[in-house]
């Protein structure tokens, strides 16, 4: 039976890996390329899972990448303490106004189901906040993309391939996506 799952696993992985889109990846390499030449920031968003490959992204986007990067669930005190007098529904916008979010800037979004009027609240209002501002949108999203797939300049689209499956394929996949982004910045040409 553990055999079984294992095979099933690794070939929806496959599936993903062939359905998944290249232009759009390609799209968001682009903005990030943008943002790295006009010295703009990159803010990662996530929550739960997605907030702790944020956290190891901003790693590599910093370290490997070259670009000033930065997840707002890094800091859990202002993080908490932004949820406790503030609510949960503005950690993000509040975060993003203090560190003074413009044009040269871009989001990027971790999450499975990409926000609604009900979900990730506090994603859907940073990514309105980023229009307003002017920022480029990056997301790597599942399901139908949610709010992040309507408003980003690059979304790429985890495909659903098995609905048991959605989340850990999802946030799997937010890694591979991030991971080739990052090594491209520094290794296209070879």
């Amino acid at each position: 039976m553990t055999k079984d799952y294992i095979k099933q696993y690794l070939e929806e992985t496959v599936q993903i890996a062939q359905m998944v889109s290249q232009e759009e990846i390609e799209k968001g390499i682009a903005i990030l390329r943008e943002t790295k030449k006009n010295e703009g920031r990159l803010f990662i968003l996530g929550v739960g899972g997605s907030a702790a490959n944020a956290s190891h992204a901003v790693n590599d986007f910093r370290k490997i990448g070259g670009i000033e990067t930065y997840a707002p669930t890094d800091n859990v005190s202002e993080l908490t303490a932004r949820t406790n007098d503030e609510g949960w529904e503005t950690t993000f916008t509040e975060w993003l106004k203090c560190s003074h979010l413009n044009g040269k800037d871009s989001v990027m979004v971790f999450s499975v189901g990409g926000g609604s009027e009900t979900t990730s609240l506090n994603i859907v209002n940073a990514l309105k906040l980023a229009k307003e501002r002017g920022s480029k949108i990056i997301s790597i999203v599942s399901r139908n993309g949610g709010y992040s797939k309507q408003v980003s300049d690059a979304c790429v689209l985890i495909p659903v391939v098995d609905d048991k499956r959605i989340t850990p394929h999802a946030e799997g996949w937010q890694g591979v996506v991030w991971h080739l982004m990052v090594n491209a910045l520094v290794n296209e040409g070879e």
